[in-house]
This record gives structure tokens, sequence and C-alpha cells, in this order.
């Protein structure tokens, strides 16, 4: 979901995600993918558990056993452990220490990017339109999401009703002669089971597609006058996303041909969304990407959801998905391939994650009824306490938590976790949900700044 604010402002576990070599098993019959066989656990991975005394090299990547660190700079940004899990802690790197960029001021404040989602505006409750955005609050605002034909490799619009906001959306310009307005390519569903699962894959892997790809871009450009492009190509590489191991190379390609199309046809910006997560950033080469792109968002909310419930190192249990701790080593990733803070724009998100949709309605009375996560033990309700109930994600908007709040039949308290910068309510004896409201917006508005973040 991107209902979400980049601006100047984990658990652990959003970083321990599995081992980089996708803990393969291995032998000299069945060598490694990628990364170096341990003859302990017979797994595939890098480090010294994988790379060192007890390596196979027969069974290794290209027969060799002299893999680089994923913990030195310029490579990958973590490595794994014989525990099947990979991050950038002592348990993970050693003592290899990161040197984070430290600034005073608002360095934050040069940029301020707000995602406008065109579907929002079909929502069957609290639906937005262009009009409520607010006017010199931002300084881009990205339309999100236009698609790629799987066939053509044409732009094309997520959905047809949506295509009359786009000039609508561009016009706000009028009102902010300061104001850019750019659009968003893909977003977190696009590489899902379908028909474009393996688009963006291909698009990257052929000229011939990129070709069309471009003019269709120029298109919508003139068009409809918007400023610049944002990537939000996910998932790339990543298996159980559709991704191919190409992609690593291919995307890095792809953008440097993006910008020299676009530096022929205007001053266009261009940027590109990453994951804040060990296991999909990965896949990403972000230092040579760094060299083609304006800035990155990264997508520092999302870090836990129900996804969580069958994973052995998390577990049905509540943890914020915008906890700062969390955010601050996902930024360790970024400071590992010396990226630039000030192209980096933190993201924000505007609403809290939840166990089941985000409403439904009484058959006993006339009213909503919001659903966050159900609480196992109404008595434990501290992060980590485990929920109950299945996995089927859902989203609270920030306007329904405010409901929440409001409602005093519901008998709402909200807490403030000083550590993960995050509020925490409790309503209904066992409902929980964490979101960001001014006062944890502004801390991580804080640790922005102190980052030298660019927005």
């Amino acid at each position: 979901m991107k209902t979400h604010l980049f601006t100047g402002g984990l658990m652990v576990f959003s970083l321990l995600s599995y081992a980089t070599a996708d803990d393969h098993p291995c032998d000299s019959n069945n060598p490694c993918v990628e990364g170096c066989c341990s003859s302990t656990v017979n797994l595939c991975g890098y480090g010294p558990d994988y790379c060192g005394k007890n390596c196979i090299a027969e069974a290794s990547h290209q027969g060799s056993c002299a893999q680089k660190s994923e913990c030195d700079p310029g490579y990958f940004p973590g490595y794994g452990t014989v525990w099947a899990l990979g991050g950038t802690t002592s348990d993970f790197c050693g003592t290899t220490s990161v040197t984070e960029p430290s600034c005073g001021g608002t360095s934050s404040a040069k940029r301020t990017v707000g995602y406008y989602e065109g579907f929002s505006q079909n929502r069957a409750c609290d639906g937005k339109t262009i009009h409520p955005i607010p006017i010199g609050g931002y300084t881009h605002i990205n339309f999100a999401f236009i698609y790629i034909d799987p066939n053509t490799y044409k732009l094309t619009p997520m959905a047809e009703n949506q295509v009359d906001l786009y000039s609508r959306t561009t016009a706000l310009k009028q009102q902010d002669s300061n104001l850019q307005v750019w659009f968003s390519i893909g977003g977190w569903d696009f590489n899902d089971p379908g028909a474009t699962a393996t688009t963006f894959s291909k698009l990257a892997a052929s000229t011939a597609a990129q070709a069309a790809f471009f003019e269709s871009v120029n298109e919508y450009m003139t068009t409809y006058g918007f400023d610049g492009i944002d990537i939000d190509w996910e998932y790339p590489v990543t298996s159980d996303r559709n991704g191919s191991p190409e992609d690593y190379e291919n995307y890095v390609t792809l953008l440097q041909n993006l910008r020299r199309y676009l530096s022929s046809k205007g001053s266009y910006g261009l940027s590109i969304t990453i994951p804040s997560s060990y296991w999909y950033m990965k896949n990403f080469d972000i230092a040579n990407i760094s060299k083609t792109i304006d800035w990155f968002n990264i997508m520092t909310y999302d870090l836990h959801g129900t996804w969580d419930s069958d994973a052995d190192h998390v577990g049905k249990v509540v943890y914020a998905h915008t906890n700062l701790t969390e955010i601050k080593q996902s930024m360790d990733l970024l400071w590992r391939n010396d990226i630039d803070p000030s192209m980096v724009n933190l993201g924000l998100g505007f609403y809290g994650r939840s166990k089941s949709t985000a409403v439904k309605y009484s058959s006993e009375v006339e009213k909503l009824i919001l659903i966050g996560f159900t609480l196992s033990d109404s008595s434990c309700k501290e992060p980590g306490c485990p929920f109950s109930g299945g996995g089927t994600s859902g989203v609270l908007s920030y306007t329904e938590i405010e409901d929440v709040l409001n409602d005093a039949t519901l008998g709402a308290v909200m807490t403030l976790d000083p550590v993960a910068a995050v509020q925490i309510v409790t309503w209904s004896g066992d409902q929980w949900v964490s979101f960001d409201n001014e006062g944890t917006f502004a801390k991580k508005r804080e640790f922005a700044n102190s980052q030298c973040l660019g927005g």
C-alpha cells in the first residue's frame, strides 16, 4: 500500500531474513547457484561460516571459496549465518562497523515527496480525490500507479477511470510553481502472479522492449505534464516474487538507458523505490544504481504484518510496522554501500497494519466496526504479544484510527512507545494497532535530519 509520505521524516527481525543464497542444500553434485557451500550444514551462504575453513570449493559457486564478504562496503549489505538468517548486526557481520552519517540542521526539509494513489478515489470508506492535497506541503507528488502492458511494454493505466486524474494532478502545479508531479510505475502487487508478474524482468532484459517503453514514457510526460518518473520494482531477482537472477545487473542497465533517454528529451527526474529489508534489498545493485538516479525512496514501513505469522524468527505476534529501531538498522544497509544520504528519502506510512480487512458492518447496529490485530490475551498488549486468528492482511487508515480514538464506546487507549517512536492503540479489550501521529512523525524527521537524509 502506498498511502505514505517520503519526508524528512524493526524489531531486528525484519532485517533477519533468510540467507542470501536461499539456504540452498548443496554438495558436489548440487553446487551453489550463489555463495559458498558449508560442509557443516551443507547449505549455501556467505561469510566465514560458509566461505571459511568449512567451505566445499567444488560445491560452491564457480567452484571457489574465495567469495567476497557481503559485509564489505560496495557489496551486498549483509551475509548469512548457519542459522539460515541474514542481517547486519554483530551476529551476522562480526565486529565490522558501519560509519553512519551525522548531521545537525534540517537536511530532510529539502524534499517532501507524497504519493497519491489513483485508486484511493474508489475506496468505499475514506476515499480520497485530488482536492484535499495540501498545496505547499510537498515539493513532489508521485501519482501511483501506472502499469506496463506486458505485451507491448507501453504504459497503460492501472484503471481507465484514473486517466482523468493525471492532468488534474499535474494541474496542481498551477497553484505552486515549485511543485513537481511525477508518476510511479509498478507497485507492490505488480509482480504478483498474473499477466505482469515478469514484465519488469523482461523489460530490463530487452533493448527492443525498452525502446517501446521509453517512447511511451515520453508520451506520458508531454501529454499530461509530468516532471519525472519513479520506478517501483520492489522484487527484482527474488524467485518467490517472479524475479530472475539476471535482474540484478539488468536493472542497472535499464536505469542507465532510461536516464540517457530522459536526458535527451528534457530535464526529467528519475527515482526508484527500494525495500528496507535485507532479504529484498540485497537484490538491488544500489551502489551502481545510485550513479544514475536522482534519489531513492526507501520503504521504511510495512516492516511487520500478518506475513510474519509463518516465519519462525517472528511468528504470530504484534510488532509496530514503523519501528524506528528497525528503521535505523535498515539504513545501515545503505551506509555499507557508501550511498550518499542526500539521495535518500525516508518513507512514512499514514496508516496502521491490521490483521483483517479494514472495516466490516455490524449486523446489529448501523455503524462500522474497525478491526485491528486481535490479541490472544487481552492483558498482554505490548509489542511482541501474540495475536489470534488467521493471517489475512489489512489496513486501518489514519482517519479510521482517529475514529477509534474518538469513539467513547470503544474505550480506546493510546500509548507512546518512545524507543520505537510509534503510538500503540488498544480498544474493545483485545484490539491492537500501531501507527504514527504528529509526535512520532516528528521523531522520525529528527532521525532523518540526524543522518543527513535529503527527504
